[in-house]
Protein backbone atom coordinates (compact mmCIF):
# COMPACT_ATOMS: atom_id res chain seq x y z
CA UNK A 1 0.00 0.00 0.00
CA UNK A 2 1.21 3.22 -0.81
CA UNK A 3 2.24 5.64 2.00
CA UNK A 4 0.77 9.01 2.73
CA UNK A 5 3.42 10.87 1.22
CA UNK A 6 3.57 9.30 -1.88
CA UNK A 7 -0.53 9.71 -2.11
CA UNK A 8 -0.41 13.44 -1.80
CA UNK A 9 2.73 13.42 -3.79
CA UNK A 10 0.36 12.11 -6.48
CA UNK A 11 -2.38 14.46 -5.81
CA UNK A 12 0.08 17.20 -6.30
CA UNK A 13 0.99 15.69 -9.64
CA UNK A 14 -2.52 15.11 -10.64
CA UNK A 15 -3.94 18.45 -9.70
CA UNK A 16 -0.77 20.22 -11.75
CA UNK A 17 -1.79 18.12 -14.76
CA UNK A 18 -5.45 19.01 -14.83
CA UNK A 19 -4.56 23.22 -14.18
CA UNK A 20 -2.43 22.43 -17.61
CA UNK A 21 -5.23 20.68 -19.61
CA UNK A 22 -7.48 23.27 -18.43
CA UNK A 23 -5.48 26.15 -19.62
CA UNK A 24 -5.23 24.41 -22.75
CA UNK A 25 -8.34 24.23 -23.61
CA UNK A 26 -9.17 27.61 -23.01
CA UNK A 27 -6.23 28.44 -25.83
CA UNK A 28 -7.79 26.20 -28.10
CA UNK A 29 -11.85 27.81 -27.46
CA UNK A 30 -10.37 31.57 -28.18
CA UNK A 31 -8.33 30.38 -31.16
CA UNK A 32 -11.47 28.29 -31.94
CA UNK A 33 -13.09 31.43 -32.33
CA UNK A 34 -11.31 33.50 -34.23
CA UNK A 35 -10.81 30.72 -36.89
CA UNK A 36 -14.26 30.73 -36.82
CA UNK A 37 -15.10 34.22 -38.04
CA UNK A 38 -11.84 33.73 -40.70
CA UNK A 39 -13.89 30.99 -42.20
CA UNK A 40 -17.38 33.20 -42.24
CA UNK A 41 -14.67 36.12 -43.26
CA UNK A 42 -13.24 33.68 -46.55
CA UNK A 43 -16.88 32.58 -47.38
CA UNK A 44 -18.42 35.12 -49.57
CA UNK A 45 -15.17 35.75 -52.13
CA UNK A 46 -15.53 32.18 -52.02
CA UNK A 47 -18.96 31.83 -53.09
CA UNK A 48 -18.48 34.23 -55.63
CA UNK A 49 -15.25 32.78 -57.35
CA UNK A 50 -17.18 29.30 -57.54
CA UNK A 51 -20.05 30.57 -59.24
CA UNK A 52 -17.91 32.46 -61.51
CA UNK A 53 -16.05 29.81 -61.98
CA UNK A 54 -18.86 27.33 -62.37
CA UNK A 55 -20.32 29.33 -65.45
CA UNK A 56 -16.77 29.46 -67.43
CA UNK A 57 -16.67 25.79 -66.58
CA UNK A 58 -20.27 25.31 -68.36
CA UNK A 59 -19.15 27.50 -71.50
CA UNK A 60 -15.76 25.81 -71.81
CA UNK A 61 -17.67 22.47 -71.95
CA UNK A 62 -19.93 23.00 -74.26
CA UNK A 63 -17.73 24.67 -76.81
CA UNK A 64 -15.52 21.63 -76.55
CA UNK A 65 -18.40 19.86 -76.56
CA UNK A 66 -19.54 21.73 -80.02
CA UNK A 67 -16.13 21.06 -81.83
CA UNK A 68 -15.97 17.65 -80.55
CA UNK A 69 -12.41 18.27 -79.41
CA UNK A 70 -11.94 16.78 -75.71
CA UNK A 71 -8.60 18.62 -75.80
CA UNK A 72 -9.83 22.25 -76.13
CA UNK A 73 -11.11 21.73 -72.96
CA UNK A 74 -8.61 23.62 -70.41
CA UNK A 75 -6.14 21.27 -68.82
CA UNK A 76 -7.07 21.69 -65.15
CA UNK A 77 -10.81 19.98 -66.53
CA UNK A 78 -9.28 17.35 -68.79
CA UNK A 79 -9.69 14.00 -67.62
CA UNK A 80 -6.46 12.22 -67.26
CA UNK A 81 -5.47 8.07 -67.87
CA UNK A 82 -5.02 6.33 -64.48
CA UNK A 83 -1.91 4.39 -65.58
CA UNK A 84 0.41 7.82 -64.60
CA UNK A 85 1.71 9.11 -61.41
CA UNK A 86 -0.93 10.20 -58.19
CA UNK A 87 -1.14 12.70 -56.32
CA UNK A 88 -1.78 13.33 -52.99
CA UNK A 89 -2.20 16.97 -50.67
CA UNK A 90 -2.74 15.55 -46.84
CA UNK A 91 -3.25 18.65 -44.27
CA UNK A 92 -2.64 17.70 -40.97
CA UNK A 93 -2.07 19.77 -37.65
CA UNK A 94 1.91 20.98 -36.00
CA UNK A 95 1.18 19.37 -32.61
CA UNK A 96 -0.60 16.85 -31.18
CA UNK A 97 -2.81 16.57 -28.28
CA UNK A 98 -5.84 17.03 -30.25
CA UNK A 99 -7.26 13.27 -29.80
CA UNK A 100 -7.68 11.16 -32.88
CA UNK A 101 -7.37 13.92 -35.42
CA UNK A 102 -3.97 13.19 -36.46
CA UNK A 103 -3.96 9.19 -36.53
CA UNK A 104 -7.51 9.80 -38.63
CA UNK A 105 -5.74 11.17 -41.37
CA UNK A 106 -2.79 9.47 -41.51
CA UNK A 107 -4.51 6.28 -41.21
CA UNK A 108 -6.93 7.35 -44.21
CA UNK A 109 -3.53 8.96 -46.18
CA UNK A 110 -2.18 5.09 -45.79
CA UNK A 111 -5.52 3.88 -47.35
CA UNK A 112 -4.65 6.27 -50.31
CA UNK A 113 -1.30 5.10 -50.78
CA UNK A 114 -2.47 1.22 -50.28
CA UNK A 115 -4.61 1.98 -53.22
CA UNK A 116 -2.00 3.27 -55.82
CA UNK A 117 0.61 1.41 -54.61
CA UNK A 118 1.04 0.02 -58.60
CA UNK A 119 1.33 4.08 -58.95
CA UNK A 120 4.21 6.47 -58.11
CA UNK A 121 2.52 8.69 -55.53
CA UNK A 122 3.57 12.31 -55.69
CA UNK A 123 2.53 13.64 -52.18
CA UNK A 124 2.65 17.37 -51.04
CA UNK A 125 1.82 17.14 -47.16
CA UNK A 126 1.11 20.01 -44.32
CA UNK A 127 1.43 20.03 -40.68
CA UNK A 128 3.93 18.72 -38.93
CA UNK A 129 2.77 15.54 -37.84
CA UNK A 130 2.22 14.57 -41.86
CA UNK A 131 5.55 15.14 -42.32
CA UNK A 132 7.29 13.56 -39.57
CA UNK A 133 5.16 10.34 -40.91
CA UNK A 134 5.82 10.33 -44.04
CA UNK A 135 9.32 10.79 -43.59
CA UNK A 136 9.46 7.00 -41.30
CA UNK A 137 7.26 5.78 -43.56
CA UNK A 138 8.44 2.93 -46.11
CA UNK A 139 7.65 0.50 -49.23
CA UNK A 140 5.82 2.93 -50.93
CA UNK A 141 6.48 4.44 -54.27
CA UNK A 142 6.53 7.87 -52.99
CA UNK A 143 8.20 11.30 -53.68
CA UNK A 144 7.48 14.28 -50.73
CA UNK A 145 7.11 17.04 -53.20
CA UNK A 146 6.52 19.83 -50.86
CA UNK A 147 6.43 19.99 -46.94
CA UNK A 148 4.81 22.87 -44.96
CA UNK A 149 4.86 23.12 -41.52
CA UNK A 150 4.84 25.33 -38.26
CA UNK A 151 1.43 27.73 -39.99
CA UNK A 152 -1.09 26.60 -37.17
CA UNK A 153 -3.30 28.39 -35.90
CA UNK A 154 -2.15 31.42 -37.67
CA UNK A 155 -3.18 30.46 -41.43
CA UNK A 156 -3.29 33.66 -43.98
CA UNK A 157 -3.72 33.42 -47.68
CA UNK A 158 0.34 33.30 -48.70
CA UNK A 159 0.66 29.84 -47.05
CA UNK A 160 -2.43 28.72 -49.35
CA UNK A 161 -0.43 30.34 -52.19
CA UNK A 162 2.86 28.31 -50.99
CA UNK A 163 0.35 25.23 -50.91
CA UNK A 164 -1.68 25.81 -54.23
CA UNK A 165 1.93 26.43 -56.20
CA UNK A 166 3.24 23.09 -54.86
CA UNK A 167 0.13 21.68 -55.92
CA UNK A 168 -0.25 23.08 -59.44
CA UNK A 169 3.42 22.68 -60.12
CA UNK A 170 2.35 18.71 -59.28
CA UNK A 171 -0.05 18.82 -61.55
CA UNK A 172 1.82 20.51 -64.65
CA UNK A 173 5.04 19.55 -64.47
CA UNK A 174 4.86 15.89 -63.04
CA UNK A 175 1.98 15.22 -65.27
CA UNK A 176 -0.12 13.16 -62.35
CA UNK A 177 -3.27 11.89 -63.31
CA UNK A 178 -5.57 13.22 -60.41
CA UNK A 179 -4.47 15.34 -57.19
CA UNK A 180 -6.59 13.92 -54.42
CA UNK A 181 -6.96 16.45 -50.48
CA UNK A 182 -7.37 14.68 -47.52
CA UNK A 183 -8.19 16.83 -44.98
CA UNK A 184 -10.83 17.54 -41.48
CA UNK A 185 -13.32 19.29 -42.05
CA UNK A 186 -14.76 21.94 -39.31
CA UNK A 187 -18.87 20.70 -38.92
CA UNK A 188 -18.92 22.15 -35.30
CA UNK A 189 -17.48 22.14 -31.38
CA UNK A 190 -18.12 18.57 -31.40
CA UNK A 191 -17.83 17.12 -34.95
CA UNK A 192 -14.92 17.05 -37.38
CA UNK A 193 -15.38 15.16 -40.73
CA UNK A 194 -12.66 13.56 -42.14
CA UNK A 195 -13.24 14.73 -46.03
CA UNK A 196 -11.21 12.97 -48.83
CA UNK A 197 -12.12 14.09 -52.77
CA UNK A 198 -10.58 15.12 -55.95
CA UNK A 199 -9.33 19.16 -56.37
CA UNK A 200 -7.72 18.13 -59.62
CA UNK A 201 -8.57 18.04 -62.84
CA UNK A 202 -11.68 19.52 -61.24
CA UNK A 203 -15.33 17.61 -61.83
CA UNK A 204 -18.03 18.89 -63.60
CA UNK A 205 -20.13 21.56 -61.49
CA UNK A 206 -23.76 20.41 -60.74
CA UNK A 207 -26.13 22.68 -62.23
CA UNK A 208 -25.82 25.47 -64.88
CA UNK A 209 -25.02 22.23 -67.48
CA UNK A 210 -26.38 24.52 -70.51
CA UNK A 211 -25.11 28.06 -71.30
CA UNK A 212 -28.48 29.46 -71.74
CA UNK A 213 -28.90 29.07 -68.36
CA UNK A 214 -25.72 31.54 -67.50
CA UNK A 215 -25.60 34.67 -66.87
CA UNK A 216 -24.77 36.85 -69.63
CA UNK A 217 -21.10 37.89 -69.01
CA UNK A 218 -19.00 40.38 -70.81
CA UNK A 219 -15.57 39.06 -71.19
CA UNK A 220 -12.39 41.57 -71.30
CA UNK A 221 -10.00 40.25 -72.07
CA UNK A 222 -11.30 37.10 -73.98
CA UNK A 223 -12.81 33.96 -71.87
CA UNK A 224 -10.08 31.55 -72.42
CA UNK A 225 -7.47 34.58 -70.97
CA UNK A 226 -10.15 35.27 -68.35
CA UNK A 227 -10.47 31.51 -67.10
CA UNK A 228 -6.34 30.91 -67.71
CA UNK A 229 -5.69 33.62 -64.89
CA UNK A 230 -8.78 32.43 -62.86
CA UNK A 231 -8.75 29.14 -62.31
CA UNK A 232 -5.30 29.24 -60.42
CA UNK A 233 -6.62 31.91 -58.11
CA UNK A 234 -9.87 29.59 -57.65
CA UNK A 235 -7.62 26.49 -56.42
CA UNK A 236 -5.49 28.57 -54.15
CA UNK A 237 -8.74 29.95 -53.14
CA UNK A 238 -10.12 26.17 -52.47
CA UNK A 239 -7.13 25.18 -50.47
CA UNK A 240 -7.15 28.33 -48.14
CA UNK A 241 -10.42 27.42 -47.29
CA UNK A 242 -9.67 23.82 -46.61
CA UNK A 243 -6.21 24.93 -44.49
CA UNK A 244 -8.78 27.22 -42.34
CA UNK A 245 -11.26 23.98 -42.08
CA UNK A 246 -8.30 22.26 -40.98
CA UNK A 247 -7.18 24.83 -38.55
CA UNK A 248 -10.90 25.28 -36.96
CA UNK A 249 -10.99 21.33 -36.82
CA UNK A 250 -7.77 20.80 -35.09
CA UNK A 251 -8.82 23.32 -32.47
CA UNK A 252 -12.04 22.30 -31.49
CA UNK A 253 -10.69 18.90 -31.50
CA UNK A 254 -7.54 19.94 -28.93
CA UNK A 255 -10.46 21.52 -26.87
CA UNK A 256 -12.47 18.42 -26.69
CA UNK A 257 -9.49 16.58 -25.81
CA UNK A 258 -8.23 18.87 -23.29
CA UNK A 259 -11.66 19.27 -21.57
CA UNK A 260 -11.94 15.40 -21.43
CA UNK A 261 -8.43 15.13 -19.94
CA UNK A 262 -9.34 17.73 -16.97
CA UNK A 263 -12.78 15.72 -16.11
CA UNK A 264 -10.62 12.38 -15.90
CA UNK A 265 -7.76 14.22 -14.05
CA UNK A 266 -10.57 15.87 -11.70
CA UNK A 267 -11.52 12.16 -11.23
CA UNK A 268 -8.32 10.60 -10.23
CA UNK A 269 -7.60 13.55 -7.97
CA UNK A 270 -10.80 13.05 -6.26
CA UNK A 271 -10.14 9.11 -6.20
CA UNK A 272 -6.89 9.53 -4.50
CA UNK A 273 -7.72 12.33 -1.77
CA UNK A 274 -10.78 9.27 -1.12
CA UNK A 275 -7.78 7.10 -0.97
CA UNK A 276 -5.96 9.39 1.47
CA UNK A 277 -8.77 9.71 3.77
CA UNK A 278 -9.43 6.65 4.76
CA UNK A 279 -6.08 5.57 4.97
CA UNK A 280 -5.31 8.21 6.88
CA UNK A 281 -8.49 7.31 9.08
CA UNK A 282 -7.59 3.89 9.28
CA UNK A 283 -4.06 4.88 10.66
CA UNK A 284 -5.71 7.47 13.20
CA UNK A 285 -8.32 4.22 14.68
CA UNK A 286 -5.66 2.02 14.87
CA UNK A 287 -3.36 4.28 16.87
CA UNK A 288 -6.73 5.44 18.80
CA UNK A 289 -7.24 1.27 19.66
CA UNK A 290 -3.77 0.69 20.71
CA UNK A 291 -3.85 3.27 23.10
CA UNK A 292 -7.53 2.11 24.50
CA UNK A 293 -5.95 -1.06 24.88
CA UNK A 294 -2.46 0.22 26.75
CA UNK A 295 -4.78 2.37 28.86
CA UNK A 296 -7.08 -0.99 29.51
CA UNK A 297 -3.62 -3.19 30.07
CA UNK A 298 -2.77 -0.38 33.10
CA UNK A 299 -5.50 -0.54 34.63
CA UNK A 300 -5.64 -4.34 34.72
Amino acid sequence: MASLRDIRRKIKSVKSTEQITKAMKMVAAARMRKSQLGIIAARPFAVKMEQLVKDLCALERAAASAEHRAEHLHPFFQTRPDEGPAGLLLVTADKGLCGAFNSNLIKNGIEWLKAHSGRKANVAVVGRKGRDFLHRLRGFDMELVSETAGIFPKVNFTHAELVGKAVLDMYLEKKVSSVTVIYNEFKSVAVQRLVRFQLLPIAPFEGAEHPSDLADYGFEPDQPVLLEALLPRYLKAQIYRILLESQAAELAARMNAMDAASKNAKELRESLALSLNRQRQAIITKEIAELVSGAEALAA
